[in-house]
């Protein structure tokens, strides 16, 4: 347990430390401070109500009214201080955890998207549902890390004030009352500490895999609809759903278990103090109200001493959701993500003038298989370059390797900037936002007239988008008001705007027809954009110099582009051109 509580001390400190230590640290210490004296003075008005409350008692046990009504204003005065300090204690609390989050926030999403790391935890199965941890998990953690510390400061003062009436009232009481909430600390902790803090992590986890089930069938409704999947995909939402469900039922049962114990342990109070302090009461050592004012300060004490007891839920489920921040900011920190074995090679990136192929590997992520074996090619500015070749030989993964985003196998890369380099998947990415926004991005800060924007759209055939009431300011579901064909049609409309020195296009026009895959080719033929294009349709490779076709195991050829080239028989690995740039075709 012992090493437990320094772990989880350890992850608290690397995932909260930063921001009272970044930019924003005055403004939060000057908030903490704060705080902490609206603490002080809260601690200060609820003895000074447990002291009038027993002045007001004995004064009514000896019906003396006059020390009644002497008691009355001083106790009008002390709720008047306390309500104001109350109501605002709540708002400067929380708003100091909202300027945390923020930051926080920030932090994470600044890490999230540097690096392409949000791409790279898609196949990382250590880090689950990241957008729970930024949205949740990070809210939670501020929420929480203040609400504990806060409470453990007002426990200290109501430990000090309350324990100073009470030590004055029955020194025995305050003993009895320490060893009590000792033993009952040490109960809670190494009985339930273990069992309730896995059961927290697990439940955080399983209910966000059931969430995640239920976006992926929103997201992917009409491919569950076309394939009619629905028993599936219902089976699947409600196993997952079954997988939770199981686990907060565990987890009731120790909540069960440790509700029991608190409720036993916290009605102590409604006995202990008049046991002690019947008999000087009953012997007339102290007066009734001295009774009320024990009682008070025996209830604040014990919620002091009983924190954790009285709070282990709660922290049970914070330490999980500290566990899950910490893993991720790890992650997220970690130069390269992807990268398991730091003494395993990888495919290196460099920047150049041109893309430039060194001698590479391309393996599978695990380095189970070599998809493409010892390439080297050189495309430089106006040679485009076609890959071809069946399915599964490793087409997509050349060009995420030439894109940066693949690493699996050895040799180097050089390419332009990617600032320099626009991607045209198969599946266009429609961006929230308006048409104009759609026909820019992701260069969305450029400054085109809107009669070129509209122009551009006639060029691609897809004028009617004009005809729409806002015009090029309509704000739609783009992903679904536009069919693949028009995404595609829209993504080349950017390509043309954007004018970047070298593009790379994925099967880009394969939900086209020839003569709207030919109209766009020529629109691009007539820029200054190098191409490097993944297709199967042969009318394609007029608009390139270079053919490299992947035959399967490792095995490819590179020829220049000509006709019939696409229909050649297999060749063994390194057959054709390599390291140069053909000339075109006669």
């Amino acid at each position: 347990m012992k090493k437990l509580n320094s772990r989880v001390w350890k992850r608290f400190l690397a995932v909260g430390k930063p921001f009272w230590f970044s930019t924003e640290r005055w403004v939060a210490r000057g908030l903490l401070l704060l705080l902490i004296v609206m603490l002080a003075i809260y601690t200060y008005t609820t003895v000074a109500i447990g002291k009038r409350t027993g002045e007001l008692t004995s004064a009514l046990a000896d019906k003396d009214g006059n020390r009644f009504w002497d008691a009355i204003l001083p106790f009008v005065i002390v709720l008047l201080i306390a309500i104001p300090i109350n109501a605002g204690y709540y708002l400067v609390r929380d708003k100091l955890a909202i300027y945390w989050r923020r930051w926080m926030t920030r932090q994470y999403l600044g890490h999230y998207f540097g690096n392409r790391a949000y791409y790279d935890l898609t196949s990382n199965p250590a880090i689950d549902n990241p957008d729970q941890r930024i949205a949740d998990d990070i809210s939670n953690f501020t929420f929480k890390s203040l609400s504990f510390f806060l409470i453990a400061v007002n426990g200290l003062m109501a430990l000090v004030g309350h324990g100073m009436v009470l030590w004055d009232l029955s020194k025995v009481t305050v003993f009895a009352l320490a060893i009590y909430a000792v033993v009952g600390t040490l109960v809670t902790t190494f009985v339930f500490g273990k069992p309730l803090t896995g059961l927290n992590f697990t439940q955080l986890k399983r209910e966000a895999d059931f969430r995640f089930s239920l976006i992926r069938v929103r997201e992917n409704a009409e491919s569950i609809a076309f394939y009619q999947g629905e028993l599936r995909e219902a089976g699947l939402v409600k196993d997952r759903f079954g997988e939770a469900f199981r686990n907060y039922n565990k987890l009731l049962t120790w909540q069960f278990y440790l509700a029991a114990f608190q409720y036993a342990n916290s009605y102590v109070i409604y006995v202990l103090p008049y046991l002690i302090l019947a008999g000087p009461i009953l012997a007339n050592e102290l007066e009734v109200g001295r009774l009320v004012q024990a009682g008070f300060a025996f209830t604040a004490i014990l919620a002091a001493l009983n924190l954790v007891i009285d709070h282990f839920d709660s922290l049970s489920k914070f330490t999980a959701g500290i566990d899950r921040l910490d893993s991720f900011v790890k992650t997220l920190k970690s130069s390269d993500p992807r990268r398991q074995d730091p003494n395993e090679t990888v495919i290196e990136s460099k920047e150049g003038d041109e893309f430039r192929l060194e001698n590479v590997t391309l393996k599978t992520p695990g380095g189970e298989r070599v998809l493409i074996d010892d390439v080297s090619l050189t495309i430089e500015k106006g040679s485009g370059l076609v890959i071809s070749g069946p399915s599964g030989c490793g087409k997509s993964s050349l060009l995420r390797a030439i894109a940066g985003l693949w690493n699996a196998g050895s040799g180097t890369v050089v390419r332009p900037k990617m600032s320099e380099i626009l991607f045209l998947p198969q599946r266009p990415y429609m961006v929230l936002g308006t048409l104009r926004t759609q026909l820019l991005y992701p260069k969305t800060e450029l400054v085109i007239p809107d009669d070129e924007l509209v122009k551009m759209l006639k060029t691609v055939n897809l004028q009617h988008l004009t005809e729409k009431e806002d015009g090029l300011d309509a704000e739609l579901d783009w992903s679904k008001v536009l069919s693949i064909g028009e995404q595609q049609r829209l993504s080349f409309a950017r390509l043309l705007l954007i004018k970047p020195k070298y593009a790379i296009l994925d099967e880009a026009t394969s939900a086209l027809d020839q003569a709207n895959e030919e109209m766009l080719y020529e629109q691009l033929e007539g820029t200054d954009t190098t191409l490097i294009s993944v297709t199967h349709h042969p009318a394609v490779l007029q608009y390139h110099r270079q053919v490299l076709q992947l035959l399967g195991e490792g095995k490819w050829k590179l020829e220049p582009c000509g006709p019939g080239t696409m229909t050649k028989p297999v060749l063994n690995s390194g057959e054709g051109i390599l390291g140069v740039v053909p000339t075109a075709p006669a």
